[in-house]
């Protein structure tokens, strides 16, 4: 399979690691960089080019990797088609591919091993969409929301506001 892999500064070690396991195990990796450790990188920049690649079919799935795994998987979501998510359990990672089409995992290289961070890799990359009619018609909900199809415009006078000491 075809997998993109991109980190920053504070996921470069475990990409560098995940590289080495998943050409071992005879996967075809795409290394989005960073190339070279830099503390003063930044994770959109690796992000992006990974998720710009999953819409346009250069890549099958993708790994992504920031020292919380949360920045990267917020800069992977805002391109269309990409369904990122931060998983720490082999359950998540395969879940999320069966029922939401997941396309991306993201990790924490400050927060999560490396054992398990590979073991969520081999579930998320077996994983197939099951297709099932109930995660169709929600995936085509998501699709509404990134083809602006539905707005998320607030009516104020339903919204009751309070001071924190007034609650």
């Amino acid at each position: 399979m075809k997998i993109g892999i991109g980190a920053d500064h504070g996921g470069f070690e475990m990409k560098q690691k995940l590289i080495e396991l998943l050409m071992t195990h005879g996967n075809d990796v795409v290394d989005f960089g960073n190339k070279v450790y830099d503390a003063n990188d930044d994770y959109p920049d690796f992000a992006i080019p990974l998720a710009c690649a999953i819409v346009n079919g250069e890549i099958k799935r993708g790994i992504l990797i920031c020292g919380s795994g949360v920045g990267i998987a917020v800069a992977a979501n805002k391109v269309k088609g990409v369904r990122a998510a931060l998983c720490h359990d082999d359950y998540s990672a395969r879940q999320g591919v069966e029922d939401d089409d997941m396309n991306v995992i993201c990790f924490g290289g400050k927060t999560t091993g490396l054992a398990v961070a590979w073991n969520c890799v081999e579930n998320f990359l077996l994983a197939k969409f099951s297709g099932a009619e109930r995660h169709r018609r929600r995936l085509a909900k998501v699709a509404q929301l990134e083809a602006g199809a539905r707005t998320c415009e607030t009516n104020q006078e339903q919204l009751e506001f309070a001071a924190p000491n007034e609650r």
